[in-house]
């Protein structure tokens, strides 16, 4: 990505995805990262073959980008990396957690010789519900998200800082709402990174 925007409003352009100051004081969410345009070079077709065909080995090229776009970002490195949970249902059809794969590989790669740690425990996703992408209005998918996650053990996160792993965002509201979750348990900073966000298409 040639530039980031507030995560919030979407108008302002910040450095590295940053709350921009007028909406920063409403957001749980402190940054979102995007490390690609959707359509640029048919990434859209590989995220559908990642997620749909269940192309679990794409997660490497995929934890490649986002590695090194936190890298070349001035985002500091996190205490804990938490990938958004899915739910067991989605879980046992898919086979894998997208997020957590995507995780683990920045984890192994963003601090050579110091390995961050990847929490997939500390948030869970207690209500199945119907994926973002097919629920159209922004007010229908924070509905759809209500009481979605909860918070395994709180104590891991107090203090810290949170990186939070997605594969993509469309609206956004599933990173803030796993942020509001974090932040309301006690996490200091709720940083998130993702391939790509399909408002850049």
């Amino acid at each position: 990505m040639s530039f980031q925007v507030c995560p919030v409003c979407e108008k302002s352009i910040t450095e590295d995805g940053l709350a921009c100051p007028n909406c920063k004081a409403r957001s749980h969410l402190d940054a979102l990262l995007v490390a690609a345009r959707y359509k640029e070079g048919g990434l859209d077709k590989f995220v559908h073959l990642y997620k749909y065909r269940f192309i679990e080995d794409l997660h490497i090229p995929f934890g490649k980008i986002l590695t090194q776009r936190l890298l070349s970002s001035s985002l500091p490195i996190a205490d804990i990396i938490v990938p958004v949970p899915l739910h067991p249902r989605r879980l046992r059809w898919r086979g894998f957690n997208q997020s957590k794969l995507l995780a683990e590989h920045i984890s192994r790669n963003i601090a050579p010789g110091l390995e961050i740690s990847v929490a997939e425990n500390i948030l869970q996703r207690r209500r199945y519900t119907p994926p973002q992408m097919k629920v159209k209005k922004y007010s229908e998918r924070k509905a759809n998200l209500q009481d979605a996650f909860a918070i395994g053990s709180p104590e891991p996160i107090k203090g810290k800082s949170i990186l939070l792993v997605d594969d993509i965002s469309t609206t956004g509201a599933t990173l803030f709402e796993c942020a509001r979750i974090l932040k309301e348990n006690g996490a200091k900073k709720v940083f998130a990174a993702v391939i790509s966000r399909q408002e850049f298409a």
